[in-house]
């Protein structure tokens, strides 16, 4: 054996080997004779009934490395999650087809990367800029709206600034700045129906439903909500159609008959104009129109607005590092 060092002739390996042999092994002359020797000794114990030969099978093949056979296209596994929007594989991500390198090269506006990652599609840049100002107009109004205050109140708590924005936003719903698809689908559900403004009001109300994009808890018709008035300036000069809005401003009309309060308020103006932007910009199907408005994206547009504004409140609250909120006692009434 390799290696092995001897001293005497007892230990040598020819030594060994006639040891093996005298007490009964089986020892080959040299290592290229052992196969022949163990083939000879299975034939004379297979004769003696010692052995029993098994019958030869096909042993189970050993399964391919599944990266590898993935990679070279032998089999599909099937996919967790579909995504239409974004693809990050490669040099670099592309939004909706579009490289990055070229948004930056082109110039795209935040209003562009919104139409390809929410409306797969580069939208005209009138569009694009209607989108923006909502964000603008709608990123905040100040500390004593419901969003606004919940985040104050959480980040004077010493929350951190995640806490704090999913406090402000959890507000956000039918009463505050929720009301925009709403708005949406009721105007233009009327306005296909032909409905009067008279009539459509009427409706809302044998329903005891209140008119979404209708009302306002601090503006009327002797003070105006400036954010409405520049939207609707804006479209009836850059849009192609303003049909929705129209509508929404009779039924307006009618309704500050009941009350002064009763205004078309910017949910109701960004709603009814995001509607007339859709219909009459002709890249979009009547079936893609019902599925926008169905799935919530213009809520989504002013959740993605006012997030500004959240975010703005909680870090002036920890700049000028505010203590714990507590309500006075004379604003609460104990029942």
């Amino acid at each position: 054996h390799a290696g092995a060092k001897s001293g005497v002739e007892a230990e040598s390996a020819q030594a060994k080997n006639a040891a093996l042999r005298k007490a009964g092994a089986v020892v080959p002359d040299s290592f290229e004779a052992l196969h022949f020797a163990i083939e000879k000794t299975y034939k004379q114990l297979v004769d003696q009934g010692v052995l029993i030969p098994t019958k030869d099978f096909k042993p189970r093949l050993v399964p391919e490395d599944l990266d590898e056979a993935k990679r070279n296209g032998k089999i599909r596994a099937a996919t967790n999650i579909v995504s239409s929007i974004c693809d990050e594989r490669g040099d670099e991500p592309r939004y909706c087809g579009v490289p990055m390198s070229d948004i930056i090269s082109n110039g795209f506006s935040i209003g562009d990367v919104i139409s390809l990652l929410w409306f797969k599609r580069k939208l005209p840049s009138y569009c694009t800029k209607f989108i923006e100002m909502c964000i603008m107009l709608c990123a905040d109004h100040g500390p004593c709206v419901s969003g606004a205050h919940n985040a104050i109140v959480t980040s004077r708590a010493g929350k951190d600034l995640m806490s704090c924005l999913a406090t402000g936003i959890l507000t956000i719903g039918p009463r505050f700045g929720g009301a925009i698809d709403d708005a949406a689908r009721s105007f233009k559900d009327a306005f296909d129906q032909q409905l009067s403004p008279d009539v459509f009001v009427e409706q809302m109300k044998k329903k005891g439903m209140r008119i979404p994009g209708i009302g306002h808890r601090i503006k009327s018709s002797d003070n105006r909500d400036k954010r409405v008035e520049l939207l609707q300036t804006y479209a009836r000069e850059n849009f192609p159609s303003t049909d929705h809005l129209d509508y929404a401003c009779q039924v307006e009309e009618y309704t500050l008959t009941k009350s002064k309060n009763l205004i078309l308020n910017v949910d109701g103006c960004i709603g009814t104009l995001f509607v007339d932007l859709l219909c009459s910009c002709s890249m979009f199907s009547n079936q893609e129109i019902e599925d926008i408005l169905r799935i919530g994206y213009l809520n989504g547009l002013f959740v993605l607005a006012r997030s500004i504004g959240l975010i703005g409140h909680t870090l002036d609250q920890k700049r000028m590092n505010q203590p714990l909120y507590r309500h006075p006692w004379d604003e609460v009434l104990y029942n």
